[in-house]
């Protein structure tokens, strides 16, 4: 009677164990055909009280939380590794205890997808920037492409005069963090939904690893922490934080924090922020004329300051610098988890920002 007892335990134990998480999932999987709903009830309310709070706590340390979690979950993975290789060569393995160790990783995975999308996921599916400023990213002509990148060049030739010469002394890390933070303040006069409270950003633990595998930041849904590599090009730092920080208020399409980023960077003052702002910009619009125009897109270059020709340079040697064989690879899965979360366009997305910008100058008259 005792075995029964608790052979009929075990197996309610394990209907329990993989009824709530599968449940959970079909669950947030119905939900992400509501949009409208995932808006109001979770990306403008709940989202927000779960970031607050995780920004409040992780924001008490000057290191990365998250970066140690994730340290924490790669050593875990190598030794879960080395304990299976361990078993085969042993002889040990069965396909009874192969299956019971592959389901107990889908269990936990579920669990995985479960909380990353509770805490910010979800955000993926919201209706997002479009619907709160009124404008959609749609095709462009190449006339639209061309003008907005003469405003571009325009733009990137004067912030960049304003910086002074070659000599310019750039700001410390807390610094750019510090006035990013700001500069959301100022933003939120004009468009209250960027309320930015709380800050908690923080350089990368994994700087020059990030350069390898192709990452200038990061956000961390467990911990609500942005993180930055700051190991690139100084002059890319004010618009990757603030892209960053975008994520942070829950737009979690890549062209969506680009553009918000965008338009905190060239809120405040600081001509440093607006020429990382207009120099990123200007190189993903180009990027695209060099594909339908060569010939305007190169005329573009050599109108440039000789100085942000430097810069240009600069970029370039750091990107080729790191160019590695995993590299690809690890754009190559990005790309996927980009593709599975909405973003069609995969690592391509980044550049749907000239998609917005475009869509904004032709609302609000201004870049």
């Amino acid at each position: 009677m005792k075995v029964n007892n608790n052979g009929v335990l075990e197996e309610r134990q394990f209907w329990l164990k993989w009824f709530i998480p599968v449940i959970l999932v079909l669950l947030i999987n119905i939900i992400q055909f509501f949009p409208s709903g995932i808006e109001y009830y979770y990306s403008t309310n709940i989202y927000l009280t779960i970031a607050n709070f995780q920004r409040i706590f992780t924001g008490i340390f000057f290191f990365s939380l998250g970066d140690i979690l994730y340290g924490w979950a790669a050593i875990s993975i190598v030794i879960w590794a080395v304990k299976g290789i361990k078993v085969i060569v042993k002889k040990k393995f069965t396909l009874i205890g192969f299956g019971l160790r592959f389901l107990e990783i889908i269990k936990r995975f579920m669990w995985i997808y479960i909380w990353f999308n509770c805490l910010w996921g979800l955000n993926y599916n919201r209706l997002g920037i479009a619907y709160q400023l009124g404008i959609m990213a749609n095709r462009y002509t190449k006339e639209e492409l061309v003008e907005v990148t003469k405003i571009l060049v325009e733009k990137v030739n004067a912030s960049r005069s304003k910086m002074g010469d070659s000599t310019f002394q750039y700001p410390s890390n807390k610094e750019i963090y510090t006035t990013a933070f700001e500069n959301y303040r100022v933003i939120e006069k004009q468009f209250p939904f960027l309320h930015y409270r709380h800050k908690s950003i923080k350089s990368s633990l994994y700087g020059k690893l990030g350069n390898y595998v192709g990452f200038l930041g990061y956000y961390n849904p467990f911990s609500g922490e942005a993180q930055v590599n700051t190991a690139c090009p100084k002059f890319l730092l004010p618009y990757v934080s603030c892209h960053e920080m975008a994520h942070q208020l829950g737009y979690a399409s890549e062209s969506e924090a680009s553009f918000v980023g965008y338009l905190a960077d060239v809120a405040g003052t600081d001509p440093l922020f607006h020429y990382s702002a207009y120099f990123d910009l200007y190189t993903f619009a180009n990027r695209e004329l060099y594909v339908r125009d060569s010939t305007a897109a190169r005329a573009n270059y050599f109108t440039l300051d000789t100085l942000v020709k430097q810069d240009l340079k600069a970029y370039r040697k750091y990107q080729t610098s790191y160019q590695n064989p995993v590299e690809p690879i690890i754009k190559i899965f990005y790309d996927q988890y980009l593709k599975a979360n909405q973003q069609r366009s995969g690592i391509n997305s980044y550049n749907e920002v000239v998609g917005w910008l475009i869509a904004y100058h032709k609302k609000y008259g201004k870049i």
